[in-house]
C-alpha cells in the first residue's frame, strides 16, 4: 500500500547525528531499505522533517521501518496510506458506481 512516512527528527538528536555522521548513513540505509517513490526533507514547526512515499506491503514492516526514527533520532513519526492522482480518480468511479448501485 502506498504510504505516507512523515518523520519529524529531534533538534538535538538530529545536531548529534550530524556532527557524528549517523544522520546521513541512516537516512540512506533507509532510502535503500524503502526504496520511496519519492522523497521531500524540509522544515516543519521548527524542525528537520522527512516525508518519505512508500510502497509498505505488510504491517509487520513498521517495525524495522520506524524504530531507527525512534532510537537514533527521538522522532516523532507518523504513517499514513495515501493515494496518487491516478488512484484518486479509480476511486471516485468506483464510489461513482457505487452510488448508482445504492440507489437503484
Amino acid at each position: 500500500m502506498r504510504t505516507l512516512l512523515k518523520a519529524t527528527l529531534d533538534v538535538t538528536a538530529a545536531n548529534r547525528g550530524i556532527k557524528d555522521g549517523s544522520l546521513p548513513k541512516l537516512m540512506q540505509e533507509m532510502m535503500e531499505e524503502l526504496k520511496p517513490e519519492s522523497s521531500y526533507f524540509t522544515t516543519m514547526d521548527g524542525s528537520r522533517t522527512c516525508l518519505i512515499v512508500f510502497d509498505m506491503k505488510d504491517p509487520s514492516q513498521m517495525p524495522t521501518i520506524l524504530e531507527p526514527f525512534f532510537l537514533n533520532l527521538n522522532a516523532k513519526v507518523e504513517l499514513c496510506p495515501v493515494m496518487n492522482a491516478e488512484d484518486l480518480r479509480k476511486g471516485l468511479q468506483e464510489l461513482e458506481h457505487a452510488h448508482h448501485l445504492m440507489e437503484a
